[in-house]
């Protein structure tokens, strides 16, 4: 079994760039990895029998995102877009700068659609949301990239 400090060692490298991909700010998905791992860390002896403790931790990532989003009710958009904290600079940049036209909601389920490959349920189940409210974010979202003509070729499909 995988104690939680080798789950750590290992898998909080990816955490971040996913909770980049979700904030859009290297200090807040610092934040959102710290708060998830510390609620990760009083469950983990029921969690690491599990088959994916990873996706139980993104699930209180993307959880605790849209709560704190709740909580705001507004984006704080930057001129600049946040430095990325992994290897693909250059392709984060991009995403990151359609990404950030959107609400914190749409951006999640796109995140969770398009970079975690998940289906709309699972999305409804990990977001607290219907399935329903989870087509619509995307529908809406995918539309407002288009007009705004930010869309990188083939991605949003």
């Amino acid at each position: 079994m995988v104690e939680f400090e080798e789950f750590v060692r290992a898998r909080s490298h990816a955490l971040l760039r996913y909770g980049l991909v979700l904030t859009g700010s290297a200090d807040d998905a610092a934040d959102l990895v710290q708060e998830a791992l510390l609620k990760l860390s009083s469950s983990w002896r029921l969690v690491r029998n599990k088959n994916d403790p990873e996706g139980y931790v993104r699930t209180i990532m993307a959880r605790q995102h849209v709560s704190w989003w709740r909580r705001r009710r507004r984006e704080h958009l930057t001129a600049e877009v946040p430095s990325p904290v992994h290897e693909d600079e250059h392709e984060l940049g991009e995403i990151w700068q359609c990404l950030r036209a959107l609400s914190a909601r749409q951006r999640a389920v796109l995140v969770l659609r398009y970079y975690e490959d998940l289906a709309d349920g699972e999305i409804a189940a990990r977001l607290g949301i219907s399935q329903a409210t989870v087509r619509s974010q995307a529908s809406r979202a995918l539309a407002t990239l288009r007009v705004r003509g930010q869309a990188l070729t083939g991605r949003w499909r």
